[in-house]
């Protein structure tokens, strides 16, 4: 069945032996080319039993045009345009004409072959075995960078796939904001980019799991936050030497810094934390011992209907979130003042929980005491798992 449905497609179009094997690509094991030659030579004993012309190999494939005899001279091509870039994995796609696919197509279509690969598949496999042969890089699902090779034209686009650093920030000053703001000469991101964007060589994206004020800083165990760095031109990188550097800044401070995948990079970012609050309450009528302890014991499992607030409310769709206090526990400072240790769902705006906000936030610390009362002082002390 094989020789026969190749001797009619031979006898209509003038085939190179990997268009042909490529044909029966399904069917048995080894590449194409060397199937078309087992086919070919085959067919010729038969034919040559039958008194009949051989078919052989033609000067010039009419399918593909004897496009895999530049995959010598591509494979050049691409080392040229990947010298200076460190990578270890790469993958290979292409770009045939339209006519040649759809010429193919009609080909399978003509002779009922149900066994055959696309000739971009083939290519790429091809171009990609001769690439790793010669450089000693592996292909990936994944890699690190993907050539995009039109055969005909030469024409070769290298696409540098980005790099993905998990960490946690603490913010140890007040006063500076997690992204760059107008007025202030360092954020968090500036600080963080500033390292990985000259280690790596690349352009580097900062993304923090959820966000503080500048006026707040980020203790304990700190803040989740992904960095990925489009282009990098170098990923052997120390990630220690990367910690240090940021850390030397006596401003931030970077911790568990590790490579991570894209698909856990959106885990981290999607994720939804608990947070560990340390705030200083002010109440300017005055607050005694048992009134702490009683704002204390009422916001324990307390569930908050938090409306936007104000000062975000161009920032951030305009609803009532609903959020739960899960830990409270009150220090009587002085007849002004009280900490309070908190700890609650992500999202929950803690200025607001204790202010009120003019009503957006039910209930609050004000409505709790009866008194207005202010956050004077805000810290972080953890983001929960």
């Amino acid at each position: 069945m094989i020789v026969e449905k190749a001797e009619r497609v031979l006898e209509e179009h003038k085939l190179c032996d990997h268009c042909l094997g490529r044909l029966f690509a399904k069917l048995g094991k080894g590449t194409n080319e060397d199937r078309g030659k087992a086919i070919r030579f085959v067919l010729n004993m038969e034919r040559s039993i039958r008194g009949l012309g051989l078919i052989e190999e033609p000067e010039e494939c009419e399918l593909c045009h004897n496009v895999f005899e530049k995959i010598p001279e591509l494979v050049e091509k691409m080392k040229e345009m990947s010298e200076g870039i460190e990578f270890e994995t790469f993958l290979v796609g292409s770009r045939f004409p339209e006519e040649i696919k759809e010429k193919e197509k009609t080909i399978w279509e003509d002779f009922g072959i149900d066994s055959a690969e696309p000739i971009n598949r083939e290519f790429n496999r091809e171009l990609g075995k001769a690439f790793g042969k010669t450089t000693g890089k592996d292909t990936s699902k994944n890699p690190d960078v993907v050539f995009i090779v039109e055969p005909f034209s030469g024409k070769i686009e290298l696409q540098i796939n980005p790099v993905y650093v998990y960490g946690r920030y603490r913010k140890l000053v007040r006063g500076i904001p997690q992204t760059p703001l107008p007025g202030f000469k360092d954020s968090i991101a500036s600080i963080i980019c500033r390292a990985f964007s000259k280690a790596f060589d690349g352009k580097c994206v900062f993304k923090g799991a959820g966000r503080e004020d500048v006026d707040v800083r980020t203790l304990g165990n700190g803040r989740p936050f992904i960095v990925e760095v489009k282009k990098p031109r170098r990923r052997r990188v120390d990630l220690k030497k990367i910690a240090k550097e940021i850390n030397e800044s006596r401003k931030v401070e970077v911790l568990n810094l590790r490579f991570v995948s894209a698909k856990e990079a959106e885990e981290v970012l999607t994720k939804k934390h608990r947070k560990e609050y340390l705030a200083l309450v002010l109440v300017e009528e005055s607050v005694t011992p048992d009134e702490a302890k009683e704002v204390e014991k009422k916001l324990r499992g307390l569930e908050i209907h938090q409306r936007t607030p104000w000062r975000v409310r161009k920032a951030r769709a305009d609803k009532v979130r609903v959020k739960k206090v899960y830990e409270a526990e009150a220090r009587w400072i002085d007849e002004k003042h009280f900490e309070l240790r908190l700890v609650t769902d992500g999202g929950l705006y803690i200025k607001e929980l204790i202010s009120g906000d003019k009503g957006r936030t039910k209930p609050s610390v004000s409505d709790l005491l009866g008194k207005r009362a202010w956050c004077e002082r805000l810290d972080v002390l953890n983001v929960l798992d």
